[in-house]
């Protein structure tokens, strides 16, 4: 129950540093909180405005400790922002939990008896149960979503011995420095729980394959691709096996609450372009750098962004 409460949460050095300082800072304006931010190591843009300067830190959750980055340099530039942004959050109430207890077994098993071997083709069975097998878990009727972030916690702990994800540092530098915080929305928890309820099995088969292509690939990939954030290789952290599984499961691949999700960020940005001073706003890596996601938004929109290269 405590790993189903996490995922309805959820719903919630090749190239070096000086590299994103220099190019950033030649189209940005002179703004002390700029240079401060791009110099922790986290991959940045930044948006220049006719009243001021829009910051926003791509974020990759559970980053390994051993990933050379300097998050006190972003608390400072935290400290000095006029207001900061952060992800959706999920509003889940008592009743919301209550009904995960009673109904938990609707969303960690296969419904109605069935066996994964009906979802699956005979190759996509023969693999998972292979996995199973080489693992000592039986997958036979445990939902795929639950299996795949199994397969991504036990067998590539991924998120053993991280540091504070950026949303977390700016979180409570913001909270420290009183720095106004608004998130990019609010989500009902009643509406998360619906979401995931009523999503068929077959809707998570990609988020299976997926993870089952990160488990075969090997726990290097964890490291890689923490590795690459730091290097600003945006290109090959979106193509990581442990990312691209991550963003192909719920609520990231669903159609209707990942829209939402990535549609929130474009409009929250659009609004907040118009404001006075520097906004700074840590967003989710994979909704600014995929195909069509909110960098490629905001490009279209003619809005004027500096950074790394994202695609």
């Amino acid at each position: 129950m405590k790993m189903l409460l996490s995922f309805v949460c959820l719903a919630a050095i090749a190239i070096p540093l000086a590299a994103q300082d220099s190019a950033a800072s030649e189209n940005a304006p002179e703004n002390s909180i700029v240079v401060t931010a791009q110099r922790s190591g986290a991959p940045m843009w930044t948006i220049d405005t006719p009243t001021g300067t829009i910051i926003l830190v791509g974020e990759i959750r559970a980053i390994p400790k051993t990933t050379p980055w300097q998050p006190d340099r972003l608390r400072e530039a935290t400290s000095q922002a006029d207001r900061v942004i952060l992800g959706a959050r999920p509003k889940v109430s008592p009743g919301d939990v209550l009904r995960l207890i009673f109904s938990g077994s609707k969303f960690t098993k296969l419904p109605d008896k069935t066996v994964a071997s009906e979802y699956l083709t005979p190759e996509q069975w023969a693999r998972l149960s292979a996995l199973g097998t080489a693992h000592e878990q039986d997958y036979t009727r445990q939902s795929f979503l639950l299996t795949s972030f199994e397969m991504l916690r036990k067998e590539l702990r991924f998120n053993r011995d991280t540091a504070d994800d950026a949303s977390e540092v700016v979180e409570k530098a913001a909270d420290k420095a009183k720095v106004p915080t608004t998130r990019a929305a609010t989500l009902r928890g009643e509406d998360i729980i619906d979401n995931l309820a009523d999503a068929p099995p077959t809707a998570h088969i990609p988020c299976l394959t997926a993870a089952m292509d990160a488990v075969e690939a090997g726990p290097d990939i964890v490291e890689k691709r923490a590795s690459d954030w730091r290097r600003y290789d945006i290109p090959s952290v979106m193509a990581n096996p442990l990312e691209s599984a991550l963003g192909q499961c719920w609520p990231w691949a669903d159609d209707t609450l990942g829209s939402e999700l990535r549609t929130i960020w474009v409009e929250k940005i659009a609004e907040v372009s118009t404001a006075k001073g520097t906004t700074l706003a840590v967003v989710p890596l994979r909704v600014l750098a995929e195909s069509g996601g909110v960098l490629d938004q905001l490009d279209a929109r003619g809005f004027d962004i500096s950074g790394p290269e994202w695609k």
